[in-house]
């Protein structure tokens, strides 16, 4: 559907007459960049189509009529216009950014989250529109971009902070129990435990080896929280202990060695699949490229700009390649799948060797 559908679905035909009645007319009136490229209007004496922010001398209401689309107003007879360029998409797609990049620094400047009235007040949009546009741009609705901005500042006060409570108020957080509710699956843990590094936590892991070299497999209450790759398992374990400083690290029995059986048989082969638990921890925008990642079957691959897309955020392939260095569950989230838009592979957390390692052995398999 396109964008003019979603903001003005009540006018779906193209070459309606302008009332002063109609919203779009308002917004026409008003110069109104910020709804740039949701419709184009057509002035009869003129014979050209514009944007709504065309800075033109303004066509009276019964000479203009609405169109959905450029091509809907070059299908009616109209020309585009010289002065704002109505075919140009850049520049519309420029403003919905700048839009949303304001937004978003307000967010990350205020001490007490916005709400969407206050946001979409001051982008001069209504309410529903701003939520759209703002997923489409994000992808992540505002209220959503709020929790994990919020989080973040919790992650970095929790620390140093004289107190949990002192950090939640800081982070912009209005209560202890909104805190409690909403960022265990982000923080992995309690404030309180994450404020000392996991002290009272327990995480179970184990060390073994595979194809790849040594594999760590750590575990919490939750499920898998880090899988692991390298060459020396002493360098696995402290990379482990420092997630995890204050933790208490136990070391896994025969029980727990089916667990890291069943990781190792993913390595192995990859296109049995897994039905693991996962404890995964993270932003909202990391979990949603996450599970993006999940979403890539064994023997294929996708680029980042792929990726982008499919989380609805089309110009972030930069975020998306952070994501995939943020991830610690090795083959579990399948960040070995992304490769650059050339085609070739980009860096991975556990080494280039190993992810063409992975790559081939997952082509192969889908071939037999």
């Amino acid at each position: 559907m396109s964008s003019a559908a979603i903001y003005f679905k009540d006018f779906k035909a193209s070459g309606i007459t302008a009332t002063e009645q109609d919203p779009r007319w308002s917004r026409v009136v008003a110069k109104d960049a910020a709804v740039d490229g949701t419709f184009w209007y057509s002035v009869a004496t003129t014979g050209v189509y514009c944007r709504p922010s065309c800075p033109a001398r303004l066509a009276k209401p019964v000479n203009v009529k609405f169109h959905p689309s450029p091509a809907h107003a070059r299908a009616a007879g109209f020309r585009a216009c010289l002065r704002c360029r109505p075919d140009d998409e850049h520049n519309t797609a420029h403003r919905r950014a700048k839009i949303v990049a304001q937004a978003c620094q307000k967010i990350e400047k205020a001490p007490v989250a916005p709400s969407l009235a206050e946001l979409a007040a001051e982008a001069g949009l209504s309410e529903s529109y701003f939520h759209r546009l703002f997923k489409v741009q994000t992808g992540l609705t505002p209220k959503a971009y709020c929790s994990a901005r919020r989080a973040s500042r919790l992650r970095s006060h929790l620390p140093d902070s004289a107190s949990v409570t002192e950090a939640i108020f800081e982070a912009g957080f209005n209560s202890n129990s909104r805190v409690y509710g909403k960022t265990a699956s982000i923080l992995g843990m309690r404030p309180r435990e994450f404020k000392f590094g996991g002290r009272g936590k327990k995480v179970y892991f184990a060390v073994g080896q595979c194809s790849l070299g040594a594999i760590l497999v750590a575990s919490t209450d939750k499920g898998v929280c880090s899988v692991s790759l390298g060459d020396e398992p002493d360098a696995l374990v402290a990379e482990l202990q420092n997630l995890f400083p204050e933790a208490e690290l136990v070391g896994g029995d025969k029980d727990y060695e089916q667990l890291v059986a069943q990781v190792v048989g993913l390595i192995e082969h990859p296109n049995l699949g897994h039905n693991l638990p996962l404890d995964i921890r993270g932003t909202a925008f990391q979990q949603r490229v996450w599970e993006a990642l999940r979403q890539i079957p064994p023997g294929r691959t996708a680029t980042y700009s792929e990726i982008a897309r499919a989380v609805g955020q089309p110009s972030a392939a930069r975020a998306i390649a952070r994501a995939c260095g943020a991830n610690k569950l090795a083959v579990a989230i399948p960040c070995h799948r992304v490769i650059r838009n050339d085609g070739t592979l980009s860096g991975y957390r556990w080494g280039v060797k190993r992810k063409k390692t992975l790559l081939q052995r997952e082509t192969a398999e889908a071939a037999e």
